[in-house]
């Protein structure tokens, strides 16, 4: 049951309506103390008081701003519920937030709060009331912390604890914030945290580094005016380039952890919004914001019930972290901090404007991508990350905005590592697995390389390069022992009853579907490979519950081996795909030319 589905989403007024009508959903979940909220029996990695207190805080993210200037009605429920979580004394207690903790995660919207709307969350309570928030909170500053965006969570606590003068450690929170800078690359780039020099660079770099570092920004601007400045010019500079990850319908590409957030992918711009800062007209910023959350609020992406779930484009389990709880989505009620603007504000005066016009291809060098913009297909090219939420969250070829990807099922076999948009290598024929990592990564021009060594005498060079509206891979395999091979094209969604709708062409060294919905295919260019159409495991794709993924299977001795493929995906399920690749080779170097005799890659050993 879609809450929101009267909602036109357009003015203010709607998305004001927009947090009550998500909200509402949750009232009778909430514990008879109103300090946890248990929708469903799910489960997360982490006791369930801190999943529970997930569903009291997180949506304060949107609540909050909503009544800067606006009214909510539930503020007792929620004054009650903090009363009742942070007294020692009280069954609901929230308890000891140790080390790691995932309590001090959702002591940062309780911090923002003390700052933006204290006449609902602090001047109501008692002197003891008082009292015991303040140390409750404090121990942020007493904990050890995940060394990336999590130093954020202390700052917005101190923040929100010097707001009403409250005790806090302020000295620690400017040492927090100068290892969070530490972070900070080059032109608006973070990595989240720092391993080997470097970390996933994902949505944690929108959303949270860049996010809190804009709220900081606007609330402490007075206090600490030289790091706000230094805030707010590298979100500016960051918009120029994250711009290219949206498309004209609002959605963003997906790529990385923790997508059951949502529409928290708007957040970023929502922030700019409240900081003051436009590198974009204020229409481009509104526009892609109130698009994302618009296409996100028309999804299957509720239970029956009228909660967010966990998944993406619906719910799911299989797309999942261990630190989902069926409370982590309300994450996304980030995304409406310009409710916390006046409403004369340039943000909300202005219409809704379209995406200016962007180009085809943009090379992102610290993220990795070559993001590629088709008529009807964003997506782009990617080199594999090291990250331990998930390797095919990270180590794609490709992450498409229209087929998403998909994760490994649940049982061995082919078919069944999640291989859309990779290639997936065995030594057994049974048990497949895609990339963990790549031991170096490197670019020139529009062509990306990486190395995989999944096995001690097995080594993937690859070469990624666009081709638009495909994109031409070639690998460089060679191994000590015989082993089998998995590539993927994307994943294409198979919903429908109507058999005769469907074709899958499996000739000419071409693995195609034809659906409804849409076209994909791979070609072999080398046509030494079998080309098949494979059964993805239901629920496994973050977009659709049912898919398939043209493929080329292969089988390959000891030695040498270079392999090349075509790939291609429409929603368009009638659109022409005419292109024809030629690849040529010699010992150590391929080239692979269009129909038309222009070169799309050159691989050489020598390049690695």
């Amino acid at each position: 049951m879609n809450p929101l589905k009267e909602n036109p989403l357009r003015t203010r007024s709607d998305f004001e309506r927009a947090v009550e009508q998500l909200y509402e959903p949750l009232v009778p979940h909430f514990s008879e103390g109103k300090a946890r909220v248990r929708p469903t029996a799910t489960g997360a990695r982490f006791p369930p008081v801190s999943a529970e207190l997930e569903g009291f805080a997180r949506p304060l993210w949107g609540i909050v701003p909503l009544s800067v200037h606006g009214d909510f009605d539930h503020w007792s429920t929620l004054r009650t519920g903090l009363v009742h979580g942070t007294d020692p004394t009280h069954e609901e207690y929230w308890g000891e937030a140790d080390d790691y903790s995932q309590k001090h995660v959702e002591m940062a919207a309780i911090g923002v709060g003390l700052a933006l709307a204290p006449e609902n969350i602090w001047e109501p309570l008692s002197r003891i009331e008082r009292e015991r928030l303040v140390t409750w909170l404090n121990q942020i500053n007493e904990a050890e912390l995940y060394d990336c965006n999590w130093l954020f969570f202390r700052v917005m606590v101190n923040l929100g604890l010097r707001s009403v003068d409250a005790r806090h450690d302020w000295e620690f929170t400017q040492r927090s914030l100068d290892r969070l800078d530490s972070f900070y690359l080059a032109d608006g780039w973070y990595t989240d945290g720092l391993k080997d020099d470097q970390s996933p660079i994902d949505y944690y770099l929108p959303w949270a580094m860049h996010f809190y570092g804009l709220v900081y920004a606007e609330l402490m601007g007075d206090e600490d005016p030289e790091r706000a400045e230094t805030y707010r010019t590298r979100a500016g500079k960051f918009a120029t380039h994250h711009i290219h990850w949206f498309d004209e319908s609002g959605r963003a590409i997906p790529f990385g952890r923790s997508l059951t957030y949502r529409f928290a992918q708007a957040s970023f711009w929502g922030g700019l919004a409240f900081a003051g800062v436009n590198p974009l007209p204020w229409g481009v910023i509104r526009g892609i914001w109130a698009r994302n959350i618009r296409w996100w609020l028309e999804q299957p992406i509720f239970t029956d019930g009228g909660l967010l779930s966990v998944g993406y484009r619906y719910p799911t389990l299989k797309v999942s972290e261990t630190y989902n709880s069926p409370n982590s989505p309300y994450w996304a009620m980030k995304a409406f901090f310009p409710l916390a603007l006046e409403s004369d504000h340039p943000f909300w005066k202005s219409a809704e404007e379209p995406l200016p016009e962007l180009p085809d291809e943009v090379v992102q060098q610290e993220a990795g991508k070559v993001i590629l913009r088709d008529d009807d297909h964003l997506f782009a090219l990617s080199s594999a990350q090291d990250s331990v939420h998930g390797r095919e969250k990270y180590t794609k070829f490709a992450y498409s905005t229209e087929f998403g990807f998909s994760v490994a099922g649940r049982s061995p076999g082919e078919g069944r590592a999640g291989h859309d948009s990779a290639l997936a290598l065995s030594l057994d024929g049974d048990q497949y697995k895609i990339p963990a990592t790549a031991t170096s990564t490197s670019s020139e021009g529009t062509t990306l390389r990486s190395r995989w060594v999944p096995w001690d005498g097995v080594t993937v060079d690859t070469w990624l390069s666009p081709a638009l509206p495909w994109h031409v891979r070639v690998h460089r395999l060679r191994t000590d022992r015989p082993i089998h091979s998995e590539e993927g094209g994307f994943a294409l969604d198979q919903s429908g009853d109507d058999d005769s709708a469907f074709d899958h062409d499996v000739r000419n060294a071409t693995a195609l579907a034809r659906y409804p919905n849409g076209l994909s295919s791979i070609i072999d260019l080398f046509d030494d490979r079998t080309p098949v159409v494979v059964d993805e495991e239901p629920n496994t794709n973050l977009n659709h519950p049912r898919t398939v993924v043209p493929t080329l299977r292969g089988s390959h001795q000891p030695g040498e081996h270079w392999l090349a493929s075509g790939v291609m995906a429409s929603p368009d399920g009638e659109k022409a795909w005419s292109e024809r690749f030629e690849a040529t080779t010699d010992e150590d170097d391929v080239v692979v030319r269009n129909s038309d005799g222009k070169t799309i890659v050159h691989c050489s050993s020598s390049q690695l």
